[in-house]
């Protein structure tokens, strides 16, 4: 499930601010849309489009040191580079920050 999280993390940047349920359900969707990542499966279109539709602030403020430690960071930049997202480099997203 950490995976799922980081890869719909690192998605999109916003300028303007979005709401605590708009956050909240951005969240919900990329969980559902990507739960088969957890077990080790290729993102699905659908995953692939929340990955790049999610919102990076919603997803950033999550990120506690205790979840990015169970986080493979290297697998989840892979998966979000491979459906088509780019990430800046040096961002710190929660308690991560991207090479």
């Amino acid at each position: 499930m950490m995976v799922v999280v980081l890869g719909v993390c690192e998605v999109r940047m916003a300028s303007a601010a979005v709401s605590a349920a708009k956050c909240k359900e951005e969240r919900r969707l990329g969980i559902n849309a990507c739960k088969a990542v957890v077990y080790g499966k290729s993102p699905t279109p659908a995953c692939c489009h929340r990955v790049r539709v999610t919102h990076l602030q919603c997803l950033c403020s999550v990120i506690t040191p205790k979840l990015a430690a169970l986080v493979d960071v290297n697998r989840m930049i892979k998966l979000v580079k491979g459906c088509g997202r780019k990430l800046p480099r040096h961002y710190k997203c929660g308690s991560i920050t991207i090479p």
